[in-house]
């Protein structure tokens, strides 16, 4: 196997020149970093990761802590941070914090403390205060994807414009009676879902119809969804010609649930949702698209910058929704055209 000193030879360089080509820290012209570079691709030389930390002081690991590994979102996420690093030749710790576990606790209190990381990727976890603390004590940088901290970078969705358009769409379609769907008292992401919901009565007090707007909580699953929407849409007194749920996954079960009860989905109910995710297409849900893979691999832009220069300031990147329209909205219909539309 090739060597550093087998890749200088070929180079044409010292040991050392060949060294800071390859790991990036100090000073190489272009031209000689090119050369060193062919030469080791050549050679098929592989850096040793415990001597590149030797010489610049780093891991190359970056750890990155989220509550749920299977879930769409934070999979997405996951793979676009794997992807990101990967290019950067970096390698990735992860860790599974579920709300609750023992096992969090023992991540923030024992395994973080060990610091055999660069940089930290904290995804969906709204920490304690505590937690956050935790993190930042560590010195080293953190980036957030989803939240609102201002101690850390932060890669988000812009959730009250994206609700406030969702919102926007629905009225603009004719409805009055749009219901929200999602958020609550003890729900996992307070921030995202009570910001999607200041997003909601902004749209409906702008538009005049504040006395009309209602808020059903739900955790933010898909069976959560079709059991709050079961609630809200079996009184026939009350019950909206529209939805605008918290995410897709609230959206869906809305979906399923409008139709155990026989309403046809848009005709007597149109269901808009957050998201696009993976499943939307298949219940032709419209929706807000966000790219979690985007996310994530722009939360590591963000992280190499602060690992790079440590005194960088916290910036929040918020990311611009598209709205995908599908067959899940559609005009209000008249009191009798909507009756007609039960099955």
């Amino acid at each position: 196997m090739s060597g550093i000193a087998d890749v200088a030879r070929q180079a044409g360089v010292s040991k050392s020149t060949a060294s800071r080509a390859l790991s990036g820290s100090g000073y190489v012209s272009d031209e000689t970093r090119d050369r060193v570079t062919r030469a080791a691709e050549m050679l098929g030389y592989v850096p040793s990761t415990n001597a590149q930390s030797l010489s610049t002081g780093r891991t190359q690991n970056i750890g990155v802590v989220m509550p749920y590994v299977n879930r769409w979102f934070f999979a997405e996420v996951l793979e676009g941070i794997q992807a990101a690093l990967l290019e950067r030749g970096l390698d990735l710790t992860l860790y599974d914090a579920k709300p609750g576990s023992d096992t969090r606790e023992r991540i923030f209190e024992s395994f973080l403390t060990r610091k055999r990381f660069d940089g930290l990727i904290a995804v969906g976890l709204e920490p304690e205060e505590n937690e956050l603390d935790s993190m930042l004590a560590l010195g080293k940088p953190v980036v957030n994807v989803v939240g609102n901290h201002e101690r850390t970078s932060v890669v988000t969705l812009d959730d009250p414009l994206t609700a406030r358009r969702a919102t926007e769409h629905l009225i603009e379609l004719g409805h009055r009676r749009i219901a929200f769907l999602g958020a609550g008292s003890r729900t996992r992401w307070p921030h995202v879902e009570s910001s999607r919901l200041d997003g909601y009565m902004q749209s409906m007090a702008d538009a005049g119809l504040a006395d009309e707007a209602t808020h059903t909580e739900s955790e933010l699953t898909l069976p959560a969804g079709y059991d709050a929407a079961v609630e809200l849409l079996s009184d026939t007194r009350t019950r909206p010609t529209a939805i605008v749920a918290a995410c897709d996954e609230v959206a869906i079960g809305a979906i399923i649930a409008a139709r155990r009860l026989g309403l046809h989905v848009p005709a007597a109910l149109s269901v808009i949702g957050i998201d696009d995710h993976e499943f939307a297409e298949m219940f032709a849900l419209t929706t807000f698209r966000q790219v979690p893979r985007e996310q994530g691999a722009a939360a590591v832009e963000l992280l190499m910058r602060q690992i790079q220069d440590p005194t960088l300031a916290p910036v929040i990147q918020r990311l611009k929704p598209r709205l995908v329209v599908r067959s899940s909205t559609g005009p209000l219909r008249s009191d009798r055209a909507a009756a007609d539309a039960t099955v």
